[in-house]
């Protein structure tokens, strides 16, 4: 069986280098940097680190394609490596296009981006970029990572914050996520159409994965129903009424289309972090 890499694998990928496996990575690392300006060779030394099948796939492959010369590599170790490689692509673009973004924000952020404080960020969401299972996610990350460098609109706590929700949430958390964002005030019934759109019981496991997905986002502090607030921020109680009129008899439906929903400020901020390329000032 054929595994050698491909010629865009192989340039990422070298299996001649020294045998020291940090030398390994901080070789990879210049490499990478070495296509842009090469001013972020300790970023993306912090984000190979925090992959623990970075140098392994180096020493390995090393070793894998010494034994192919001789007729003694072990199919499922060729077939490891291959999957793997395809990954460290994978990875290497993200870094790149990483490093293009931070010339785009200027000398400002050089400080920033050498600081220990922003390394370990970059630790931290590296190990949940490769975790995460989804390319979406993937992209949360990336852009997230991005955007703390750039800018300072909330503390580095928020930022390992938000990568834990990436970590914790699914992409239905974020569908409902991203129809509050667009539309403020959207009850039950409008998110339910604007994700799924079928018409089911409420007494269905679609209901009841809607009523928790609307729960995780609620209790997790990402959106909540709307509230009026006064003209400090305060919010205004709530008056209820003084007569119940035509009872129905029945519990709230799954699918209210009554009381509407908004982003809360973190969940507003989570959103100008890592679904939008370039973070616009977010007002107080």
């Amino acid at each position: 069986m054929e595994t050698s890499p491909k010629s865009g694998e192989q340039e990422i990928l070298d299996p001649a280098n020294e045998a020291d496996l940090e030398a390994k990575r901080t070789a990879l690392a210049a490499r990478i940097a070495g296509r842009t300006s090469g001013k972020y060779i300790r970023v993306l030394l912090a984000a190979l680190s925090g992959i623990p099948w970075v140098g392994s796939l180096i020493g390995a492959a090393a070793t894998y394609y010494g034994e192919t010369e001789h007729g003694q590599s072990s199919e499922l170790h060729g077939l490891w490596i291959q999957e793997h490689q395809a990954k460290l692509v994978n990875l290497a673009q993200t870094l790149e296009g990483m490093a293009i973004r931070f010339e785009a924000f200027g000398e400002e952020l050089e400080e920033r981006i050498q600081s220990e404080e922003y390394l370990a960020l970059i630790r931290k969401g590296f190990r949940s970029w490769d975790q995460a299972d989804t390319d979406e996610k993937r992209e949360f990350i990336r852009k997230l990572l991005t955007n703390a460098a750039g800018t300072k609109l909330c503390p580095d706590d928020l930022v390992r914050l938000f990568i834990s929700w990436i970590d914790t949430y699914h992409e239905s958390h974020f569908a409902v996520i991203r129809v509050v964002h667009q539309q403020p005030g959207a009850t039950r019934a409008k998110i339910w159409r604007d994700i799924d759109g079928r018409s089911v019981r409420e007494d269905s496991a679609e209901a009841d994965l809607f009523k928790l997905l609307i729960r995780d986002l609620s209790t997790g502090s990402v959106i909540r129903q709307h509230r009026q607030t006064t003209a400090y921020g305060a919010f205004v109680k709530k008056t209820s009424p003084t007569e119940r009129s035509s009872a129905s008899g029945t519990m709230k439906s799954a699918f209210d289309d009554q009381e509407g929903y908004e982003l809360t400020g973190l969940g507003t901020q989570f959103v100008h972090y890592t679904m939008e390329e370039l973070v616009s000032r977010i007002s107080p």
